[in-house]
């Protein structure tokens, strides 16, 4: 093979290698900073308003994982089995698209995620537990446990 020859690259490959790699290049190790590209090709951008909006987004998506993730049990019935099937196909939809935004190893949206999660489970949390308060307490104020 002669200095010049390519071997079996098409022409098309050889004439665009660099820009290629350029954009196939992906960030393997944490790093701070506005300039991340998250799920879609281009965003947030470069605008520091549109990474804002992107890490609310991660945010919500994980508390929405968390939410989803303790809805209360249904009725038992074909319905109601297809109902589950639904959440949990779509709970398991936004974990995806949760863990795809942190493989861009962008610390805020990391810290967003973990945070999202921790906020979804605390929400989720609290509520059973006031509901659980509820149904344990007695009637009357004066009844002595």
């Amino acid at each position: 093979m002669s200095h010049g020859d390519h071997g079996s690259k098409p022409r098309s490959m050889m004439d665009n290698s660099n820009n290629n790699m350029e954009m196939m290049m992906m960030q393997m190790n944490f790093y701070w900073g506005k300039d991340a590209v998250l799920l879609f090709s281009g965003w947030p951008g470069h605008s520091l308003g549109m990474y804002i909006l992107a890490l609310l987004v991660v945010f919500i998506l994980a508390a929405s994982v968390e939410v989803l993730s303790a809805l209360p049990p249904l009725k038992h019935g074909m319905t109601s089995g297809k109902m589950h099937a639904v959440v949990y196909s779509l709970r398991m939809g936004l974990a995806y698209l949760v863990m795809l935004s942190v493989m861009s190893f962008n610390l805020g949206v990391f810290i967003m995620a973990v945070v999202g999660h921790g906020m979804g489970f605390f929400v989720v949390k609290t509520r059973f537990i006031a509901a659980d308060d509820l149904t344990a307490s007695p009637s009357s104020p004066n009844t002595k446990v």
